[in-house]
């Protein structure tokens, strides 16, 4: 059974990051990811990005990576934020193949799909997952 938290700010809100989780409220109404299609979550700061995907009928994390990793933040050109965010999407992309996901659904978790998050999404397409 889905139960989700309520804002406490119920009225208007009034900053960026208020109205960015009633839209994720909203999101994560619909949005669900079971043992077949697990959700693929996206934060991103205004420095960094991170993906989680994740079973949440067993409330399971199954495969995460964040642009923090050795990996891709001690490369000697660590390029712009839409590329480390490719690389993510990259990294998550070789991670699911290895723990057998093949299909997930996008959680974009209140964000606009463009910019970092349209390319996470794009190169996590590219790996061979399909949403």
């Amino acid at each position: 059974m889905r139960t989700f938290r309520t804002p406490k700010f119920l009225g208007k809100a009034k900053t960026t990051v208020q109205k960015r989780r009633i839209r994720h409220t909203r999101v994560r109404k619909r949005v669900y990811g079971t043992s077949l299609r697990p959700r693929l979550a996206v934060f991103r700061s205004p420095r960094h990005i991170s993906a989680q995907i994740i079973d949440d009928d067993k409330g399971h994390t199954l495969v995460a990576a964040s642009d923090l990793e050795a990996k891709i933040s001690h490369s000697p050109d660590k390029g712009t934020k839409t590329s480390r965010a490719s690389e993510v999407g990259v990294l998550v992309a070789e991670r699911a193949n290895l723990a057998g996901v093949t299909r997930i659904v996008f959680d974009r978790a209140g964000y606009k799909y463009h910019g970092r998050v349209q390319a996470l999404a794009d190169a996590v397409r590219e790996g061979g997952i399909s949403f």
